[in-house]
């Protein structure tokens, strides 16, 4: 499997993927531009508030994985980082801009992954991002999974491993849940039905046997 990086880490590294891409200009991120796009609320799922100590443990973690460097530029005194996703995991433009989004935004649709991308890679069609997701899929180390579509959805969600294998989304547990929950309580039911007619069954032979006496 690839390296293993956590939800926060995952983060850092998307945003500074996204901000190369989108806005070149202000690329290296300064800490305090990589901690405004971590934060950001749009084009984020989940939200999340991370302070500068939290990205900070995030970015010596993925330098030592390689995948964040520091950058010292000639006409500034402040430390500014780069990503090295690319070169890591040895990916084009195509795979670079849905690892990014998968990265920022969790699983998504092939269709979402595609209207989401504009600002990242300018797919053609739906099938050109299903051969992206392939293809990283199918490669030894694989980089994305397909996860199984959820109850009432048309189409199945990709996710990216690098932060492992994919969990079940909060819905889907939710949904297990409740699940063996009205499991549980439909066998709860049966079996005091089973209860209630065994008594009734026994109720109906002492019956029987007093009939019976009548006639001995």
């Amino acid at each position: 499997m690839p390296t293993v990086i956590n939800e926060i880490e995952a983060r850092v590294l998307g945003s500074l993927v996204e901000k190369q891409l989108t806005t070149p200009e202000y690329y290296p991120l300064t800490l305090n531009a990589l901690t405004a796009a971590c934060n950001q609320k749009s084009n984020r799922d989940p939200v999340m508030s991370l302070g500068e100590t939290e990205i900070l443990a995030a970015i010596d973690s993925l330098r030592d994985k390689n995948l964040v460097y520091l950058y010292y530029g000639s006409s500034s005194r402040a430390v500014k980082y780069k990503h090295m996703l690319p070169k890591v995991l040895e990916l084009d433009e195509p795979a670079v801009a849905v690892m990014t989004l998968l990265l920022l935004r969790g699983a998504q649709t092939v269709g979402e992954l595609r209207g989401r991308s504009d600002r990242l890679f300018e797919f053609g069609s739906l099938p050109e991002v299903q051969e992206t997701l392939d293809t990283l899929a199918d490669r030894d180390e694989p980089l994305v999974v397909r996860l199984e579509r959820q109850p009432g959805q048309k189409e199945s969600r990709y996710a990216h491993l690098l932060s492992g294998p994919a969990e079940p989304t909060p819905v889907v547990r939710e949904q297990v849940q409740t699940s063996a929950a009205v499991s549980g309580n439909k066998i709860e039911d049966l079996e005091k039905e089973i209860a209630r007619l065994s008594d009734e069954v026994s109720e109906l032979r002492s019956q029987f046997n007093e009939f019976q006496k009548q006639f001995e």
